[in-house]
């Protein structure tokens, strides 16, 4: 392996980066041991606690993993944080296209999986949207976080936690201060009941229901 020696300037930022496209570049499997740190400090030219400062964003990053008194270990070489600037440079429309997928086959599992806390935490999150009103933006992120983990998935759960961030990111940049229309209060009532009652198609149409407008604006403006 041969890895360019990193310059003075942000150090630890230029080892992690570099350490990243060695990772997703497929220079170590997963499951390999990477190189100690005095031989990745040789390699780079940095001393061995800027390795040590870089080996610990990508093990927070999970790329990898520290096991005490055997070394470091590859854990994946798929980078999740340039999934979500991928996600958060993309356009709005493509953005609620995923979105649309992601929430439609979360209100379907929602409806099959959801148990008393579930509905209870539907409620109290519709409850909540209705008080705040219907351009209430963390209202209606809270309500469908709650669609999401009614799905008892934790790796779903999880993923939308972070996408829930770089959808209202997006739609901010790609749209600016262009009016979106106000949230279908209605649409998510029905949501809830048809979670409610376990019936995965109707929860499936209302969340289509409920994306639809926000869909067919941002659809207009970026033809304009």
């Amino acid at each position: 392996m041969v890895l360019r020696a990193a310059g003075r300037t942000s150090l630890v930022d230029a080892v992690v980066e570099q350490l990243r496209a060695e990772l997703t570049g497929g220079q170590w499997a997963v499951g390999d041991r990477i190189p100690t740190e005095h031989d990745l400090a040789d390699q780079l030219g940095v001393g061995r606690n800027t390795v040590r400062e870089a080996v610990r964003v990508l093990v927070h990053a999970g790329l990898l993993e520290s096991r005490q008194g055997n070394g470091t270990f590859v854990r994946s070489t798929a980078d999740p944080a340039a999934v979500l600037r991928s996600v958060r440079a993309a356009g709005a429309l493509d953005v609620l296209e995923l979105r649309m997928a992601l929430e439609t086959e979360a209100a379907r599992l929602a409806a099959a999986r959801r148990d008393t806390h579930d509905l209870l935490r539907l409620r109290a999150a519709l409850s909540t949207l209705r008080e705040e009103g219907d351009r209430a933006a963390d209202a209606d992120v809270a309500f469908h976080r709650a669609v999401v983990e009614a799905t008892h998935n934790a790796a779903f759960t999880e993923v939308y936690r972070f996408f829930s961030v770089q959808v209202h990111e997006s739609l901010v940049a790609s749209l600016g201060d262009r009016e979106m229309p106000a949230i279908d209060l209605d649409a998510h009532e029905a949501l809830v009941v048809a979670v409610e009652q376990g019936d995965a198609d109707a929860a499936d149409a209302a969340v289509r229901e409920l994306l639809r407008e926000p869909m067919e604006t941002v659809r207009a403006l970026v033809r304009r």
